[in-house]
């Protein structure tokens, strides 16, 4: 049995036992509207109830957000998770087992579910070895000023000092010294990896641990500060996003999240009451974690360093952030310390109110970069002009652009012109955008949605409007019964006519900023016969704007 056709089964059985109410019902609080059920949006400050479930569809949506789809989507977007953890997820609650559905090599997935088991067992070892051990204890409470709510929800342990302790637990429980050794617990003398250390696990989205993060307890200059687990089957550095699983639920109410430098200085933020910090491997952000941000906010707030390294991650992240329409801004006010952790320990409230006081990323970097080269020699001028340029040519949005095209074009006292024609050499191609996104799914908008709604239910006759393509039928039904179904005739053709104009002047709009883009690729390639014929297009459209 194919993947393709053996997991759609999986997920009509998954429906078929689940309702779709009770699953939503275990976030928000539903109540009987008819043969649907009401509740207020988790995502938006509606007043009155605006989200839509119906159970015969078996779908969801929410009028204020202007989301929807069925339980899978749903769980996706409260947990910021990929649809396969979705599945994985609901498959539990459901009873179903997907290996019997899955083309996957069944012994590979055997084989993870007993790297899962190897780690959990782990994780509640250390455990157990930290409260039998009064002078760590005395480390993580007084010297790491920890109390007991943080050490349980964070999960951390201790790995003693002995060589084999873990190896020979492990192994007494049934488990082979291959699947110890995937698990990543093993050095390459076959002992235990970790000894001697606190020990903090790592954990996927849903909770499950996937390895560990360990610091030394006594100084020894011939072993790191920090030791990690490896690269497993399990564990994948680019995609993991430390603390993550205990603060999606703030990220959620919030609609924000702090990436902090460290794994501590995560577990410090959550003590102080700031739950949206997470971390990412060294600071080093990757498209992985901007997709896993984008499912949950488009507001990511960096609490870097302002040293080198610092800048460094800043000016990756933002080439990358405009893709998914993420507002990326710099927490850089701690109140006189040099970090967020020093500020911490000085005054949690302090803190609190650091991570409030933010500014744009790109405005924090062009600040840095003035204080980097010399404006008053003309190598430093230069260099300020072409860093400047690389990083603003990056954002997507065009208001944005120019706004941040006038800043530096005034700094250095130029025109506007003069800096739009500066020439820079990008290590890199840039990626196209033609359509808005936001994480790996095209947005379609609310306007979109509804007419689409009109035409599919009403039914208005409309030569001018094919619907996009992606829309579901059954949520368009959903949106039809709650918006438009007591109207007359008269009245569903006088909204359809009113929303036709705005979605025609949305893709117009849409159709101008890809234009601008392809005229900009092609000035950059100095392709000058192609930027005139862009240029005219350009004009027929401004035209049909107004």
């Amino acid at each position: 049995m194919g993947y393709n056709r053996g997991m759609e089964d999986a997920k009509e059985e998954i429906r078929a036992r689940l309702a779709v109410e009770d699953v939503i019902g275990q976030y928000i609080e539903l109540k009987r509207a008819g043969r649907n059920f009401k509740g207020h949006s988790p995502w938006g400050t509606d007043k009155t109830p605006s989200f839509m479930v119906s159970p015969e569809k078996g779908i969801w949506h929410d009028f204020s957000s202007n989301k929807g789809g069925d339980i899978f989507t749903f769980v996706m977007e409260m947990e910021g998770i990929t649809f396969r953890e979705a599945l994985e997820k609901l498959a539990q609650q459901a009873g179903v087992e997907l290996k019997r559905y899955s083309g996957d090599d069944k012994k590979m997935a055997e084989h993870k579910a007993r790297l899962y088991e190897a780690l959990e067992l782990a994780t509640k070892y250390f455990q157990f070895c930290l409260t039998k051990n009064k002078a760590v204890m005395n480390y993580v409470f007084y010297k790491r000023n920890l109390n007991k709510n943080t050490v349980e929800k964070f999960r951390i342990g201790y790995a003693p000092k002995s060589g084999r302790a873990l190896v020979d637990f492990l192994t007494k429980r049934g488990f082979t010294k291959k699947e110890i050794e995937d698990a990543g617990l093993v050095n390459r003398f076959g002992g235990d990896l970790f000894k001697g250390r606190m020990t903090v696990p790592l954990m996927d989205v849903s909770g499950r641990v996937i390895g560990f993060t360990a610091r030394i307890i006594e100084k020894d200059e011939n072993s790191p500060k920090y030791l990690n687990t490896p690269e497993t089957l399990l564990y994948n550095k680019g995609r993991h996003i430390f603390g993550l699983s205990q603060a999606k639920d703030a990220i959620r109410r919030s609609e924000f999240v702090v990436v902090v430098e460290g794994n501590m200085d995560v577990i410090s933020s959550h003590q102080a009451g700031v739950c949206e910090a997470v971390a990412t491997a060294g600071t080093a952000m990757t498209e992985m974690h901007l997709k896993s941000f984008a499912r949950m906010t488009n507001d990511i707030r960096l609490a870097y360093d302002g040293d080198e390294a610092g800048v460094r991650a800043a000016e990756r992240a933002i080439s990358m952030a405009s893709k998914f329409g993420i507002y990326l801004s710099v927490i850089d006010d701690y109140h006189g310390c040099k970090d967020a952790d020093e500020l911490i320990q000085k005054d949690p409230a302090l803190w609190q109110k650091a991570t409030q006081s933010y500014r744009p990323a790109l405005e924090w970097l062009l600040e840095k970069y003035e204080g980097q080269y010399n404006l008053r020699t003309e190598k430093g001028f230069a260099e300020y002009a072409a860093a400047a340029k690389t990083l603003i040519d990056d954002v997507e949005d065009a208001v944005l652009r120019e706004k941040y095209e006038r800043i530096v074009s005034d700094r250095l006292g130029i025109s506007l012109e003069a800096f739009r024609a500066k020439k820079v050499v990008k290590a890199e191609k840039k990626m196209k955008k033609n359509v808005a996104v936001k994480g790996d799914k095209a947005e379609i908008s609310r306007a979109e949605k509804n007419l689409a709604a009109l035409v599919k239910n009403g039914p208005v006759a409309l030569d001018d409007f094919e619907p996009a393509a992606g829309l579901d039928d059954d949520e368009l039904a959903l949106i039809f019964d709650e918006l438009y179904a007591k109207l007359d005739k008269a009245g569903r053709e006088r909204e359809a006519k009113n929303l036709l104009k705005k979605v025609m002047r949305e893709r117009l709009e849409a159709e101008r900023a890809a234009l601008a883009e392809a005229i900009r690729v092609a000035e950059e390639a100095e392709d000058d016969e192609k930027v005139d014929e862009l240029l005219r297009e350009m004009q027929k459209l401004d035209k049909k704007l107004g």
